[in-house]
């Protein structure tokens, strides 16, 4: 297959940038303590200087993979599918997640909101950065909302985006890992303040599992 039909069939979202694909515990939000199959597409421009996976920013390193690969070695390991990145939704999620509920296989999205929402999804974990706002009507669909904190303005910009999601989005703090020993306590404090709100842990880190 040429270059040009490779590039078509990742714009169509027929094929994406695979950086990796596992099965393990989700260890964050709502549905942590799960097992589920991971897919991570590569591919992202928010830049947060904390990310932990900064190596799935650049899409061109990922190779472009068949959905139909993606969506059979998930189907053999889970029934909960989670979608993450890099930013999954710089491609089009519709052919992806139309192949993984054609399993009937429950379809989970990590995402910054950055771009416009395109998939059907049973999940959508919602966790907006500073520096690439939520575009269009994520907000609306948002079953969860993940606002990571790195630092007390962090909770300012939390209450800022709480003020735009459904009234049924569960709200939640994670200290970002390399200062979770110095904001941590701080969170607690709020969450305990602001009972709205809950905290989120990454614990498969505690856990060291992927």
């Amino acid at each position: 297959m040429i270059e040009k039909e490779i590039m078509d069939l990742v714009d169509a979202g027929e094929m994406l940038p695979l950086m990796e694909e596992f099965y393990t515990i989700q260890g964050e939000g709502y549905h942590k303590g799960t097992a589920a199959y991971f897919v991570r597409i590569g591919g992202c421009d928010v830049g947060c200087h904390w990310c932990d996976v900064k190596e799935s920013w650049n899409a061109a390193t990922h190779p472009p993979t068949a959905i139909a690969g993606i969506v059979e070695n998930a189907s053999k390991h889970s029934n909960t599918i989670v979608v993450t990145g890099g930013e999954p939704l710089t491609w089009d999620m519709g052919p992806l997640t139309n192949a993984l509920k054609a399993k009937n296989l429950t379809t989970h999205i990590e995402t910054s909101g950055a771009y416009p929402l395109t998939g059907t999804w049973d999940w959508i974990c919602l966790s907006p950065k500073k520096n690439k706002l939520p575009v269009g009507d994520i907000y609306q669909y948002a079953h969860e909302l993940k606002v990571i904190v790195y630092n007390k303005d962090d909770l300012r910009f939390a209450e800022e985006q709480a003020a735009k999601v459904n009234a049924d989005c569960i709200l939640y703090l994670q200290p970002e890992w390399s200062v979770r020993e110095k904001v941590t306590p701080m969170i607690v404090d709020y969450v305990m303040k602001h009972p709205k709100w809950k905290v989120s842990l990454q614990t498969h880190k505690y856990l060291n599992i992927p």
